[in-house]
C-alpha cells in the first residue's frame, strides 16, 4: 500500500510543478512588434542605452527600444551579423559578414570611423571588458580576430579548430567559445590570447547560442533542441534541459536569474536558475516562425527577437530548404511579462 501511495504522491507532485511551470510561463507574451521595411536577412540584435541595433542584410537599424520608432540606420554593412559596444570610447562595431571586416563607428552620429579586415565571415561580435577588446567570431576561416578597442588595430588572431558561433567572457581573463561542428566549448585566455582547453559538451549537438552566469560560473549553451548548463570552471556537465527546436541564441538575465532560448520553430524556452545546480524548465513561449536570436534588455527584462513572415514550403521541397521570406515582413518581437 505504501508503494503505491508513494507512486501517487510522486504523479501529484509532478502534476503540481507543471501547471506552476505554466502558470508561470504564461506571463510571458510577445506584447509588441516593431515593423522594418528594409530588406534582406538578419541575425543578432542588441541594445545600447534607449536604443535597439538590428542587423538586417546590408544595412544596420536603429530603433527607439521603447517605441520601435526608426532612429537612424548604418549603411553598407553586407551581411551584417551583429553590433557590439565600447562603453568606453563610446564606439560601436558592427561584423560585416560578406565584406570580412568589421566597421567601427562613433554611437553619438553613426560616422564610421575605421575598417577592419578580420577572418572569414565574422559573425557573432562583442566587447571584451577586461582586455577591452573587439572579438569576433569568424565562421568560414575557424578563428576568432581580437581588435584593440583603443587603438581599433587587430592585436590577435586566435584559430578555435571548428566553427565559432558564439562567445562569452567572464570579465576575468577567460573567453568561452561554441564550436558548432565539434560539439565543444573552447576556452581562451583573454591576455595571451592562447587556447586553454576543449571542452566536448555532447550530448549538444550543433551548438549556437551561448550566455553565461558570471556569479555562479555556469555557461548555457544551447543546441539541437537541448540546453547544456556547463560549469565553467572545468567543463563539466551540470544539467541538460529539452528545449525547442531550431535554437540559435540564449539570453540570460541576471536580475531574474532566467534563461532563454529563441527557438526558429516559434517558441521561446524558459529556464528558471533556482541555484548553480539546479534548474526548472518553465515552459515555451510562443513567438514567431524564424524568431531564432534574442537579446535582453535587463533595466527593462524586456526580450526583443527579429522575424519575419514566410511563404509557404513547396511539397516538393527537398530536407533543409529554408521557407521564403515575404518582402516587407521583417519586425522585431518584443516579450515581456
Amino acid at each position: 500500500m505504501k508503494k503505491y501511495l508513494n507512486a501517487a504522491f510522486f504523479l501529484l507532485l509532478i502534476n503540481l510543478c507543471i501547471v506552476d511551470g505554466n502558470a508561470q510561463n504564461k506571463n510571458y507574451s510577445v506584447q509588441q512588434q516593431f515593423s522594418i521595411k528594409s530588406t534582406g536577412g538578419w541575425d543578432y540584435l542588441s541594445i545600447y542605452e534607449n536604443k535597439l541595433y538590428v542587423s538586417h542584410g546590408t544595412q544596420v537599424n536603429i530603433l527607439d527600444k521603447t517605441t520601435g520608432d526608426s532612429i537612424d540606420f548604418i549603411p553598407n554593412t553586407t551581411g551584417v551579423h551583429g553590433v557590439a559596444f565600447d562603453p568606453i570610447h563610446k564606439i560601436g562595431f558592427t561584423s560585416n559578414g560578406r565584406l570580412n571586416n568589421v566597421f567601427a563607428f562613433d554611437i553619438s552620429n553613426n560616422e564610421i570611423k575605421a575598417t577592419i579586415a578580420t577572418g572569414e565571415n565574422p559573425d557573432a561580435i562583442m566587447y571584451e571588458p577586461f582586455s577591452k577588446s573587439i572579438i569576433t567570431c569568424n565562421g568560414k576561416s575557424n578563428d576568432l580576430t581580437f581588435i584593440d578597442a583603443n587603438t581599433l588595430k587587430v592585436i590577435a588572431t586566435v584559430a578555435v579548430g571548428g566553427k565559432p558561433e558564439t562567445a562569452v567572457t567572464n570579465e576575468s581573463g577567460k573567453i568561452f567559445v561554441n564550436v558548432e561542428d565539434k560539439n565543444e566549448i573552447v576556452v581562451i585566455n583573454a591576455s595571451s590570447h592562447l587556447v586553454e582547453a576543449h571542452w566536448s559538451i555532447e550530448p549538444i549537438v550543433s551548438p549556437t547560442g551561448l550566455a553565461i552566469d558570471i556569479l555562479n560560473k555556469r555557461l548555457f549553451a544551447g543546441g539541437e533542441k537541448l540546453l547544456g548548463i556547463i560549469n565553467a570552471e572545468n567543463g563539466k556537465m551540470v544539467s541538460t534541459i529539452v528545449i525547442g527546436d531550431g535554437c540559435d541564441g540564449v539570453g540570460f538575465n541576471k536580475n531574474k536569474k532566467i534563461i532563454f532560448t529563441s527557438n526558429g520553430e516559434g517558441t521561446m524556452s524558459v529556464i528558471k536558475e533556482s541555484d548553480a545546480n539546479h534548474f526548472n524548465f518553465l515552459g515555451n513561449v510562443p513567438t514567431a516562425k524564424g524568431a531564432r536570436t534574442i537579446t535582453i534588455d535587463e533595466s527593462t527584462n524586456k526580450i526583443y527577437l527579429p522575424t519575419a513572415s514566410f511563404e509557404p514550403m513547396p511539397i516538393d521541397a527537398k530536407p533543409n530548404t529554408r521557407a521564403k521570406m515575404i518582402p516587407g515582413t521583417f519586425k522585431v518581437l518584443v516579450v515581456k511579462q
